[in-house]
């Protein structure tokens, strides 16, 4: 009898949770499928005091550097360029619809993070490591890792050096104010090397200060040394020493005062990401939205609508970046990688899945 009654309540239960599940309001999918109730029907972002100001005035505020070969500089007719800049470009593209919407702030090292927390930028993408001190202690975010980097060493290849542990007792420059002057002093104090610190206050000065024997080397992220080397008279006379000394995941800061314009910084760079994954270039972008039948790419280019309204924009918002800046590989291919002077190789920041793997993993939109 306890049996007969367990089982008759168990479908009871089953049927009721059947009925409610197809009732005439549960969301529904292509080919009938009902899923859980959708993100969009449960959660209302708070409004963003950033992106209403931005709508306000018309444009986005972007810190960046004065000038860094690949990363952000202004070209020979004023105009930005760069990766850095290509990911404030893009988040203009999707909370106003036009990647030329931006305005860009040179800022120094020192100066940087005042500019975003007194609010003279809206987003700071300056080649910047995200650190436990930065995020926890001076009120910014980061909302996701743009480049991975690491520190490193450039020296004369006259210098015949093989190793960074070879430039005991040598007069490097370091950028004052930045992740890189504590990297350097740890690194020879932890190794009980001597070495003399010549202080630069850009990356213009060390490189100057380098050229003319200023200093023995020159200590920054990878990334920047090549950028550096780049520019130099002489390019082929100067190395990268092998060690990498630090871990610098790069990426764009906000105040931490706005979590739903964090939301929409770290959405917009990951669809950046996504796009990669999905073979959605600039390029293809249009047709991708009119036509394709992969639930990703739809959702991702709002051609199935939901996912932009949850954070205030439109259900356009990737579809614009990504048409107007370019996929991942697009910004990174163009401004640092085999497009560019630098010709950096991927490494680190190729997708999860690429045929030599790195560290982008962007989460799903769905």
């Amino acid at each position: 009898m306890r049996r007969s009654l367990a089982g008759v309540l168990a479908l009871s239960l089953a049927l009721a949770a059947c009925s409610k599940s197809s009732g005439p309001d549960a969301p529904t999918v292509a080919g009938g499928a009902k899923p859980g109730i959708a993100v969009k029907d449960v959660y209302k972002a708070r409004p963003s005091p950033t992106l209403a100001e931005i709508r306000k005035r018309g444009w986005l505020s972007c810190g960046v550097n004065p000038g860094l070969a690949g990363f952000a500089y202004p070209d020979t007719s004023g105009a930005w360029r760069g990766f850095d800049v290509d990911i404030c470009r893009a988040v203009a593209a999707a909370v106003l619809g036009d990647a030329r919407a931006v305005r860009f702030t040179p800022v120094s090292a020192e100066g940087r993070f005042a500019a975003l927390t007194s609010g003279k930028v809206d987003i700071l993408s300056r080649n910047t490591s995200w650190t436990f001190a930065r995020e926890v202690g001076l009120g910014v975010e980061f909302p996701v890792v743009t480049y991975f980097d690491g520190q490193g060493f450039l020296a004369p290849k006259a210098l015949a050096l093989s190793s960074a542990e070879e430039l005991s007792g040598a007069r490097i420059c370091v950028q004052a104010g930045t992740a890189s002057q504590t990297n350097l002093a740890d690194y020879f104090k932890a190794r009980g090397l001597n070495y003399r610190e010549v202080l630069v206050q850009t990356d213009a000065e060390a490189r100057d200060k380098y050229q003319n024997d200023g200093c023995d080397a020159f200590t920054a992220d990878v990334s920047a040394l090549a950028s550096s080397r780049s520019v130099m008279n002489n390019p082929n006379a100067h190395m990268i020493l092998p060690e990498v000394i630090s871990k610098e995941p790069l990426g764009p800061a906000v105040r931490k005062s706005d979590p739903t314009w964090t939301d929409i910084v770290r959405w917009t760079i990951y669809a950046l990401m996504a796009a990669e994954e999905l073979k959605v270039s600039s390029g293809n972008v249009a047709d991708q939205r009119a036509s394709s039948q992969d639930p990703r790419i739809r959702r991702l280019l709002g051609a199935d609508a939901g996912f932009g309204p949850i954070m205030g924009l439109k259900d356009d918002w990737a579809f614009q970046a990504i048409r107007q800046v370019g996929a991942y590989d697009e910004i990174f291919r163009r401004n640092v990688g085999d497009g560019s002077a630098l010709r950096l190789e991927r490494g680190l920041n190729a997708l999860w899945n690429a045929p030599q793997p790195g560290l982008h993993y962007p989460p799903p939109i769905r």
